[in-house]
């Protein structure tokens, strides 16, 4: 007899994400389209990003039918907005509320709803083998992202979490700063993969950069004159992406030094596309010390894994 699952739908700015988990809480599929971007640009527009959906879900839906041939849904669920806050809102999270509620309707079954920074952090938990170490623990959490530059203190309240914002970015975010520098350098966007590969070629001289962060909130639209100038005088790609990264992690360190003093040595969740980045997770390692937890490369960027464990927590309440 085919077992139950929980199936997840997230429709974030530039990816397309359906996810199956099982009945035991393994994640089955984790299934993705990114939405296409022009040659040279650093984004999309909602209008966009919204049709790339409308045009990515048929597809992934019929990717993810070889699968219900072992497995019947139970329920669904999918994250309706950015973040768990009032005026939280993105018109790309409707393309999948509206196929979500399609599938929920013709199965059946349950819909249930998050926010997609939820997910990301359930993700997280999942992935690095933090959903058994901290369970029923409260933690510090970063979601770092094209969209999102935040440091979170998060308390699990059995099918979702309890999220108290603790600092985050005054201008531009991580990724958006790394997909300019990238772009600026002739990579693709989106950058950050490529960016790593760039700066592990480094052999010069990192320059130690000055970071600007005040109660944990960091200041990151600098960073692109920075890197650009330090391009242009020394002509370095690598060197010049080493520079991106180091800033980078600089800054979420002494973000770290004020969620400790606010809330003492907790434990630390990363999780969005910049976390997925190897050279800032040894940095941090480096620069931190403590219980850290990092989710793999495959559940760090954006994803519907965090979202359909939800659902699981959600439906078995």
């Amino acid at each position: 007899m085919p077992e139950r699952c929980y199936i997840g739908i997230d429709t974030s700015n530039y990816t397309t994400s359906l996810a199956l988990v099982s009945e035991k809480g393994e994640v089955i599929a984790n299934l993705k389209a990114p939405l296409p971007v022009r040659g040279g640009e650093c984004g999309l527009r909602q209008s966009d990003a919204v049709f790339a959906h409308v045009k990515n879900l048929p597809q992934l839906f019929g990717r993810l039918q070889p699968y219900l041939r072992d497995y019947v849904p139970a329920a669904v669920a999918v994250s309706e907005k950015p973040r768990d806050a009032k005026d939280s809102y993105m018109p790309c999270f409707l393309t999948g509320v509206s196929a979500a509620s399609a599938f929920a309707a013709g199965a059946g079954i349950p819909l249930y709803t998050c926010s997609h920074q939820s997910g990301h952090l359930m993700a997280a938990l999942y992935s690095s083998g933090a959903l058994t170490a901290l369970k029923g623990r409260s933690f510090g959490a970063f979601h770092v992202s094209g969209g999102t530059t935040d440091m979170l203190y998060v308390t699990p309240n059995g099918t979702d979490f309890s999220v108290t914002p603790v600092g985050g970015s005054a201008d531009l975010h991580a990724g958006q700063a790394v997909d300019r520098i990238g772009v600026m350098l002739g990579l693709a966007f989106p950058a950050g993969p490529a960016l790593e590969e760039l700066a592990m070629q480094n052999t010069a001289p990192v320059p130690t950069p000055r970071v600007s962060v005040s109660d944990g909130v960091c200041h990151l639209s600098g960073l692109q004159n920075l890197a650009a100038n330090l391009y242009k005088k020394e002509g370095n790609a690598p060197q010049t992406a080493a520079f991106t990264l180091r800033f980078l992690s600089l800054t979420l360190a002494k973000m770290v030094k004020h969620l400790r003093q606010t809330y003492g040595e907790l434990p630390l969740v990363f999780s969005g596309g910049v976390m997925s980045n190897r050279l800032i997770a040894a940095d941090l390692v480096r620069l931190l010390g403590g219980e850290l937890y990092f989710a793999e490369p495959a559940f760090s960027a954006d994803n519907a894994a965090g979202v359909a464990l939800l659902c699981r927590a959600k439906a078995n309440a």
